[in-house]
């Protein structure tokens, strides 16, 4: 028999501000134990959202001058699961959502795309620990962990959102700036013509 658990996103009581749970050490436990290969497998499900080419370059190295993305992407992904495991604290959450989010806010993502890389754990964790999952021991602890997995995407779609809205600020004020540099060079343009063209009538 199936679990409901697989291939299931379930939403029970999501918030917007995460907040720390009380959970079985044996759940616990389990994820620590399998933290790298589920780490691996999170980093893999990220880069294979870029394009072919630039996926392949992501995943060469995680070197922080040489991949300075794909070395974000593994340090910061690395933060908020120690942070799923050990307590959510929310500053902590925001900071590393931050640097992830400010790289696909400025990349050619949609929303949803740009902040789907939270939800990619659950099915890191759903790949990477199938048979456990299965198993009815955990349930009600699954779907715990995978709802606050959801909070922390909220999170995310918060960050994107301001982060959006600084680009705008950004380029607003960019065209404002080149606006007025053009009014001020027709302004001299026309000032220098003027003084053009009384020379010629002195001349004249």
């Amino acid at each position: 028999m199936r679990h409901p658990l697989v291939g299931m996103s379930p939403h029970m009581g999501v918030s917007q501000r995460p907040r720390a749970w009380s959970w079985g050490s044996m759940l616990r436990d389990l994820l620590a134990k399998n933290r790298e290969v589920i780490l691996e497998r999170w980093f893999q499900l990220i880069v294979d959202t870029y394009p072919a080419q630039t996926s392949a370059a992501l995943k060469q190295k995680k070197d922080r001058f040489m991949n300075p993305v794909g070395y974000t992407i593994g340090k910061e992904t690395e933060a908020l699961f120690q942070e799923l495991l050990q307590g959510m604290d929310p500053n902590r959450l925001s900071a590393s959502l931050n640097e992830l989010i400010k790289i696909r806010s400025v990349q050619d993502f949609s929303p949803s795309e740009a902040v789907g890389l939270v939800l990619l754990l659950k099915r890191a964790i759903g790949e990477v620990l199938k048979s456990e999952i299965q198993k009815e021991q955990f349930v009600e602890e699954w779907l715990q962990c995978y709802s606050k997995i959801d909070q922390v995407a909220l999170q995310a779609f918060d960050i994107y959102m301001d982060c959006r809205e600084k680009i705008c600020e950004v380029r607003v004020n960019r065209a404002k700036a080149e606006r007025e540099t053009a009014f001020k060079m027709l302004e001299r343009m026309e000032v220098l013509k003027e003084k053009s063209d009384e020379g010629e009538g002195v001349n004249s």
